[in-house]
């Protein structure tokens, strides 16, 4: 790492020799890529749209996705500003250290660790229960659903010690996949001048119709689709002119994910016409698949092979998000092997320059986390799928609420940035509006879950239980070094 363009990463005085993640491999496009497959585009219209449609806002559910992109912007401020002097395949983690000090530093690496490793488990129970239906459909064979989330994970792992680039390679195809059929049939509708009711742009967007209904809970599952944009700084170590690519890249994701939810959401809606939207999201919610209030007006417009095609889409899309959050995982359990706070091993690389060993501990956390849902017999979607995916953006959310703080607390001691704007007033609002969706979801936890309160509240504190957990082992491993 150049000591010039970044300050160093926190190295414990017992830290084993590390190896280095391959420099200059990734451009702004590859770690865009990356970071678009872990927000699953497909998988985040398909999925959360119709729920903030029918149970959210209605109609004015696309104000609710440029409100998280607003509040998105606002983190994304400080957190570049930090990139910008702290490069680590740590990310967060170090960020935090850095600012709020090393046990606090430490517990958010285990409530990131836990969030990615969650939702890629999450990721699992759907893509198995896609894929599974697949071949039931297609061959007529009966292929468990936690089989073919096996047999994926031993080809993600592949994937992952082939090295960065062969992983961006395969995303871009995937991520291009399902972009192009969804930004298609919004330009179509738009073009074509919207559904029976028009566009409908002041029925998506003006304010007294983004405040129907129940706003905080679209607003809620709009936040829920933005997560993974924070990986930019996760390859910083391994991109071309850190300094310059991961602020762009970060821009990029941020303006990109908020235009294409806001437009592709607005587009469904207006395909169905703004007053008729919601109950086709609720009839479709009713019906148990969610999937055919987004697939239905595609299938309408282009013919009904696309209700071949997109049931595939869904499943590479989940895929590519499975390998994205494997990649980030690693490179934590990297990075904090690194720094002395796991075993060594884990900061080994193999020839590709790729964390080896620490993918395949991931792959085996991912093995632990999915079959005993299996063995239970417990239904993967409303299960694994939900409690994952809930878990994971409550411990994310939280993750970026620290890190808003702790830039503001590191620019104020350091000076190594003196911009206002930058480290101070957009790390505050946006910790401000940050907080407020935690709120949200906290609130609304049993709804993002699809269960019940018993089981929601169990599943919110295991989040402060790993952060305490982690600040625990920093300070045990503070004291084992001084002794």
């Amino acid at each position: 790492m150049d000591s010039q363009t970044a300050v160093g990463t926190q190295t414990a005085p017992d830290a084993p020799t590390a190896g280095k993640l391959k420099p200059n491999s990734l451009g702004v496009l590859g770690i865009l890529f990356f970071v678009l497959s872990a927000q699953a585009p497909l998988t985040g219209v398909a999925g959360a749209v119709p729920i903030a449609v029918a149970i959210g806002n209605g109609a004015g559910a696309p104000a609710a996705y440029v409100a998280a992109g607003v509040i998105t912007l606002l983190f994304s401020v400080g957190f570049v500003a930090m990139g910008r002097h702290v490069v680590d395949a740590g990310a967060f983690y170090t960020y935090i250290g850095k600012g709020l000090g090393r046990p606090l530093g430490t517990g958010s690496a285990g409530i990131a660790l836990f969030a990615y490793c969650a939702i890629q488990a999450a990721m699992y129970g759907l893509y198995g229960a896609t894929v599974s239906g697949l071949f039931a459909h297609y061959t007529g064979a009966d292929v468990p659903w936690w089989l073919c989330a096996l047999v994926t994970m031993a080809i993600v792992q592949v994937l992952g010690s082939a090295g960065i680039e062969m992983g961006a390679k395969v995303l871009a195809v995937f991520v291009l996949a399902e972009f192009s059929i969804l930004s298609v049939f919004a330009l179509v509708t738009l073009f074509k001048g919207g559904g029976p009711e028009g566009l409908g742009l002041a029925q998506s967007f003006s304010p007294s119709e983004a405040l129907q209904g129940a706003p905080g809970v679209a607003l809620m599952f709009a936040v829920a689709s933005m997560v993974g944009f924070e990986a930019t700084a996760i390859y910083g170590e391994e991109a071309r002119e850190p300094r310059k690519t991961v602020p762009r890249a970060t821009y990029l994701a941020v303006a990109f994910v908020t235009g294409f939810f806001g437009f592709a959401s607005w587009m469904l809606i207006s395909s169905y016409g703004a007053s008729k939207a919601p109950a086709a999201a609720g009839k479709a919610l009713e019906s148990g698949d969610s999937t055919g209030f987004v697939f239905a007006p595609i299938a309408d417009l282009f013919g009904t092979w696309v209700n071949d095609v997109l049931p595939i889409l869904l499943a590479t899309s989940l895929f590519a998000g499975i390998l994205a959050f494997h990649n980030s995982a690693n490179r934590y359990l990297f990075s904090l092997s690194r720094d002395g706070l796991l075993p060594g091993r884990l900061s080994s690389i193999n020839r590709r320059h790729s964390p080896g060993v620490a993918g395949w501990v991931q792959t085996a956390i991912a093995v632990l986390l999915v079959i005993p849902f299996a063995l239970a017999g417990k239904d993967p979607v409303l299960t694994l799928f939900s409690w994952g995916s809930g878990v994971a953006v409550l411990g994310i959310m939280l993750l970026y609420l620290l890190t808003s703080l702790s830039v503001i607390v590191f620019f104020r001691r350091e000076r190594l940035d003196t911009r206002p704007w930058n480290t101070l007033i957009a790390p505050a609002v946006g910790a401000l509006g940050i907080a407020g969706a935690i709120w949200l979801i906290v609130e609304n936890f049993t709804t993002l879950i699809g269960g019940e309160r018993s089981t929601a509240v169990w599943l919110e504190i295991t989040v402060p239980a790993v952060l305490v957990l982690g600040i625990v082992a920093a300070r045990l491993t503070r004291d084992r070094v001084a002794g």
